[in-house]
């Protein structure tokens, strides 16, 4: 009898081989789109709210990323682990569908025309979500959606414009998790347990900022590559990102 552990992996392992057989060409329109950004010296942001602000976080300043990435990461809409208190899940709750909330955040971003946005949002269907997602449509802002549509294409909007992310983005990266994300099923627990939109969607994340790093350097560009200080060659480590910080800077500056 397989432990509880194998089956969890054996579908996480299938849904990852699902997204690399079948998102390839999105993940590298998505990349393409990045590289121009970056290589026009702009940034390639990235969002989402709740879980989905996991993979937005993995994207910059980690171990393997490049200078470019710029994660947007509300406190409000992530930090609502300890469920109650400050930020609890209440509080989370109630403003990731608040609508207006995601226009005062671009607004805190001064976002350019030549600028990507990811969003990552497994149903898509959010109020702040879709406010970043018009908004950056209005702008002319090249708009990447990692979502699933399984889930999305089965649930209304909450957005009042009545759209979802996979309907508006120029490009979707279709996550493939089912509608109730958590997949195993134990003998007498009605819930399904053992979720994995998380990730799927950080290995997304990866694999758009590497095909990204890899499109600059067809171009003769050189991207600020993250290194690990923990590591016998620390000082060189820091050496290095210190120096990505500041190329961040210069763009941020730019402003």
């Amino acid at each position: 009898m397989s432990r509880l552990s194998d089956r969890y992996f054996d579908t996480l392992i299938e849904r990852l081989e699902n997204v690399r057989d079948k998102q390839a060409d999105s993940i590298s329109e998505a990349a393409e789109m990045c590289a121009k950004s970056i290589a026009a010296g702009k940034l390639a942001f990235t969002f989402g709210t709740g879980h989905g602000a996991l993979p937005a976080l993995e994207t910059f300043p980690r171990t393997g990323t490049i200078v470019g990435f710029r994660p947007i990461v509300e406190s409000t809409m992530i930090s609502f682990h300890h469920v109650w208190g400050d930020m609890g899940a209440r509080q989370y709750r109630f403003i990731h569908a608040q609508e207006g909330y995601g226009k005062a955040i671009l607004r805190s971003h001064q976002l350019d025309a030549e600028d990507t946005m990811i969003l990552f949002s497994h149903s898509g269907i959010n109020a702040v979500i879709m406010d970043i997602a018009m908004e950056c449509k209005a702008r002319g802002i090249g708009l990447i959606g990692v979502t699933s549509l399984p889930h999305s294409s089965a649930t209304p909007s909450r957005h009042s414009s009545g759209k979802r992310l996979f309907e508006v983005a120029d490009v979707v990266i279709d996550t493939g998790i089912p509608l109730a994300d958590a997949a195993i099923r134990i003998d007498g627990l009605d819930a399904p347990v053992g979720g994995s939109s998380t990730s799927v969607t950080i290995a997304i994340a990866h694999a758009i900022v590497s095909s990204t790093a890899e499109k600059l350097v067809q171009q003769g560009i050189t991207p600020g590559v993250m290194v690990s200080p923990n590591t016998t060659g620390k000082e060189a480590a820091n050496i290095q990102n210190d120096a990505n910080y500041e190329a961040l800077w210069a763009r941020l500056k730019a402003r």
